[in-house]
């Protein structure tokens, strides 16, 4: 088998090139690498686009698409990008080129195998989301302190949820905890005011990049 035939390639659904909306590196110029597939179906997903379709590219040419722009900054998102198995081939090949790499999942599948390099954004999905029973507990014992939780937070149940995880599973203590309302559905105010009131251990988050472009695609 030749090397070209060998190596991992991947259903890509979309590169492009951004600001960072969301977790540690918000507004740092980045470059999204949005893989195709996910076998959640979150209430409030805003990427079903990402569903199906996309174009089966090699690492090298995702790689060669990467250096098209100047940043050091790149987020492998989705759909939900460790379903499929060379994710974890093009982080650490990302890594290799010395980008500084954030990977966006939805907490549901083995995070186990990711590259110790690579910054993890995981979520905990919330009673809302209609997913709560995919989440994956066990994957908090592999979050370290550059790594970071994610509650998206839809209304006063969801949130209430939300403080009950961050106190049982002492997420404050493994890493940088998020909160972030679902835009349309959560008053950021609200969720702001709420975190406040109980004094919360937690970074409230808004979406950015739906404040500037709301839902276009490829911002």
């Amino acid at each position: 088998m030749t090397d070209e035939l060998a190596e991992p390639s991947l259903r890509i659904t979309e590169i492009f090139y951004s600001l960072q909306g969301e977790a540690d590196s918000v507004g740092w110029p980045t470059v999204f690498i949005r893989l195709t597939g996910c076998p959640l179906r979150c209430a409030y997903c805003d990427t079903a686009y990402a569903f199906s379709g996309g174009e089966k590219m090699p690492i090298s040419a995702i790689l060669q698409r990467v250096r098209e722009y100047s940043t050091r900054y790149v987020t492998v998102t989705g759909g939900e990008p460790l379903a499929q198995p060379g994710c974890l081939s093009l982080l650490s090949a990302l890594a290799d080129s010395g980008y500084q790499v954030s990977l966006e999942t939805s907490g549901a599948l083995d995070v186990s195998g990711v590259d110790a390099r690579i910054v993890k954004v995981m979520d905990l999905k919330t009673p809302a989301s209609g997913e709560m029973a995919r989440n994956r507990y066990e994957n908090l014992d592999c979050l370290t302190p550059r790594d970071q939780i994610k509650f998206v937070i839809a209304d006063s149940a969801d949130y209430q949820w939300s403080k009950q995880q961050v106190n049982e599973h002492r997420l404050a203590e493994r890493c940088q905890v998020l909160f972030s309302p679902v835009m349309g559905q959560m008053a950021p105010s609200e969720l702001a005011d709420r975190i406040l009131a109980d004094q919360l251990p937690v970074r409230f988050q808004i979406q950015l990049h739906k404040f500037l472009w709301d839902d276009a695609r490829g911002k």
